[in-house]
């Protein structure tokens, strides 16, 4: 069984059959999905709930918004720079792929496509998106630094940190099991040689 806790795949596939099927077999490999008929209706979907998906299947021929406008959209938006995006459709053109590539997706299979390598395919997105998120995060004890949000939190409760505060921790967690000197702080950190 698939760890559920990367959060839902969203299917953005305006084909019925095509969104069941992916909806069925992504279920039955342990993941958890909500499905999408169009790229508008997919848009709307990231928008609303930003932080419960953990991957998005995107078809790139969809109604009212194509899928190369809705990846460009995705991008554009904050806190959903980082999302996976694999992208599946019927153009097997090197072009398409090019295209589809450059504008922001992370992966891209021509339909028809096998359950089991989508599946690898999936696994693989994750596991890179966990190892990315894994070196945006630096705990200690019970302090934990989220570099890309700048959130801080110290036995569960947030810390309000100045900016010159947060680099200051930022830098003595990443150099923790080592000895950091006055003046490598002051030029790490506040960027200048001091007397």
């Amino acid at each position: 069984m698939t760890d559920n806790k990367y959060g839902e795949i969203l299917i953005i596939e305006d084909d019925k059959d095509i969104n069941d099927l992916l909806a069925t077999a992504l279920s039955k490999a342990g993941y958890r999905t909500r499905q999408a008929w169009s790229g508008t209706e997919g848009e709307l979907l990231l928008k609303l709930d930003r932080e419960a998906y953990a991957l998005v299947l995107l078809d790139l021929m969809l109604p009212g918004m194509d899928g190369v406008t809705a990846i460009r959209q995705i991008r554009q938006t904050d806190g959903l720079q980082e999302l996976p995006i694999m992208l599946l459709t019927a153009k097997e053109k090197e072009l398409d792929k090019v295209v589809g590539l450059d504008c922001g997706a992370d992966d891209y299979m021509v339909k028809p496509f096998g359950v089991l390598e989508l599946s690898a395919r999936i696994r693989s997105l994750l596991r890179r998106a966990k190892r990315e998120e894994k070196k945006d995060t630096l705990t200690f004890e019970d302090i934990v630094v989220n570099k890309k949000t700048r959130e801080v939190t110290s036995e569960g409760h947030l810390c309000e940190l100045t900016l010159k505060e947060f680099e200051l921790l930022v830098y003595l967690m990443e150099n923790q099991s080592r000895v950091v000197t006055r003046d490598e702080l002051l030029n790490q950190v506040w960027g200048y040689e001091y007397d």
